[in-house]
């Protein structure tokens, strides 16, 4: 996870509480991946009524997550924007009270949701992505002994990776948005 000023580094149990609303995590969502919105336009894209959406942000605002744009395209509009690109928190921290490990819980499934939600969207289209974006995109998974402490490295490293390739890339037309998620859970025995 990046510890950067891009990341929102959540330690109080109502913020993640907040976010964990299933509407605010998906506007945080859309305005992270698509960028500024207003809350009409976010409604439409959601189905919700403007003034629910509108709501929903302001409890965003008041916890962090979104501000208002200051690059308005017009005066009559509020626009708003994502705070931070990324959400971390510590288990241990949030996890010390019962409200914190729902919140937690619920932020987890939210991204392994967003994740079939993708990849399901990218079977649905994969032909109109080409050969290279075809061997290119997939999912694994594996199996390995490793201590917290590498643990922790290991999702520091990746990160860095994610970065140094961003940053390579950023000016090549052939890039294009690509939805990164990395789990990790110790087991004992295999389960299903």
């Amino acid at each position: 996870m990046s510890e950067d000023s891009d990341t929102y580094r959540v330690s109080d149990p109502q913020a993640l509480k907040a976010v964990a609303h299933p509407l605010r995590v998906r506007l945080l969502g859309a305005l992270r991946v698509d960028g500024p919105a207003t809350a009409t336009e976010l409604a439409t894209r959601f189905g919700e009524s403007s003034g629910s959406t509108s709501y929903h942000l302001r409890q965003l605002a008041r916890y962090g997550f979104v501000e208002q744009d200051p690059e308005q395209r017009d005066a009559r509009e509020r626009r708003w924007r994502s705070v931070h690109v990324y959400t971390s928190w510590s288990e241990l921290e949030i996890g010390g009270t019962a409200e914190g490990r729902e919140a937690a819980g619920f932020m987890r499934d939210r991204q392994t949701e967003v994740l079939m939600a993708n990849r399901e969207a990218f079977e649905r289209e994969r032909d109109a992505w080409g050969p290279e974006w075809i061997d290119a995109a997939g999912q694994s998974d594996d199996l390995a002994r490793l201590t917290p402490a590498s643990l922790k490295l290991l999702y520091r490293r990746v990160q860095a990776m994610v970065k140094e390739m961003e940053a390579a890339d950023a000016a090549d037309p052939a890039a294009e948005r690509v939805m990164l998620h990395f789990a990790a859970f110790p087991i004992r025995r295999f389960v299903k």
